[in-house]
């Protein structure tokens, strides 16, 4: 009988829900037995020890991804999950992205006092967000709230939104969906008003590339989720060679008239909100890094480049998927 899947995980509740989602497809459709394997990394050290992340010595979500590839390449475990908007843009040597199962809804969330949407709170009202693509889309649509940065769990973000201290926080729609809180958010933000960031809402399900698991993990890939994190990764690797603006993409697969179409919308701007560039294409998802990248090479011709990334208060780094959903 072949050993268990042993499937690499960080502690959080988010992140042991999203491995435990993989490993039951694992048992389901390849029929194998599986184990969840803890990682401790050193950013759930920090944050247990009251340190905020970004003092680290390695801080931001790398810190997280890193040290789940180190424990998948050391052997300790046989599969590392991931959001995959966290996932670096550069491929990791010895390591394959075997799966992107089918992606949750990838939309942002508003969860406000006594039910309320962005267009319900009053100006000046607080609103809370770890993330200058967020804070940066709330600037822009104008509408006299005080964005303030916030840190820490689900559970500490909803925490000051019912405790009175904050007003409203924005959060991942998957994420709250995954640990069965959805019913919390009253408002899910249309695209238009707010891109989410590249991938949001997709797992990334990693092996070692030597590793004959790989050809097994495939059957668990859905096509037109990889397209549009293909092609939404392929729009921020490109800009973040000539931008360091906040960064907004979201990718569709949709039917054409005669073959399936892939859309692609992406925006970046200024920490204030005050600038942006926004564009948009479509293109074959089977050439999605191609439309992609295009996209974003228009984006730095027209301008994207020469936002100025300090045009309002530093906000803290576009999170991890436990640290932020």
């Amino acid at each position: 009988m072949s050993a268990p899947v042993r499937v690499g995980t960080r502690r959080s509740l988010l992140a042991t829900t999203q491995a435990g989602h993989v490993a039951e497809m694992i048992r389901t459709r390849l029929g194998r037995e599986t184990e969840l394997v803890e990682i401790t990394t050193a950013g759930d050290r920090s944050q247990a020890a009251g340190t905020p992340l970004a003092d680290t010595p390695a801080s931001g979500t790398g810190v997280f991804v890193g040290a789940l590839r180190d424990a998948l390449l050391e052997g300790r475990v046989d599969v590392a999950v991931h959001s995959l908007k966290d996932l670096p843009t550069q491929p990791a040597d010895g390591i394959t992205l075997a799966a992107v199962p089918p992606r949750e809804d990838p939309r942002d969330v508003v969860v406000a006092r006594d039910g309320m949407t962005l267009g319900e709170l009053p100006v000046g009202s607080t609103i809370g967000t770890g993330s200058p693509r967020r804070a940066a889309q709330l600037h822009a649509l104008g509408l006299g709230l005080e964005v303030v940065g916030v840190r820490g769990n689900v559970d500490t973000r909803l925490g000051k939104v019912h405790s009175g201290e904050l007003d409203a926080v924005v959060l991942a729609w998957a994420g709250l969906s995954r640990i069965g809180r959805l019913d919390e958010q009253t408002e899910a933000l249309d695209p238009l008003q707010m891109l989410p960031a590249p991938g949001q809402g997709a797992l990334a399900v990693e092996c070692r590339s030597d590793d004959p698991l790989a050809a097994d993990l495939a059957l668990l890939d859905d096509a037109p989720s990889r397209a549009a994190v293909v092609a939404e990764r392929a729009v921020l690797a490109t800009l973040e060679g000539g931008c360091s603006a906040p960064i907004g993409a979201l990718a569709l697969v949709v039917e054409g008239e005669e073959a399936e179409e892939l859309w692609v919308r992406a925006v970046a701007l200024s920490l204030d909100g005050a600038l942006s560039v926004r564009m948009s294409a479509s293109g074959d998802p089977a050439d999605a890094a191609g439309v992609g990248t295009r996209l974003a090479s228009e984006m730095l011709a027209d301008g994207a480049g020469q936002l100025n990334p300090s045009a309002a208060d530093p906000a803290t780094p576009e999170k991890s998927p436990e640290v932020q959903p």
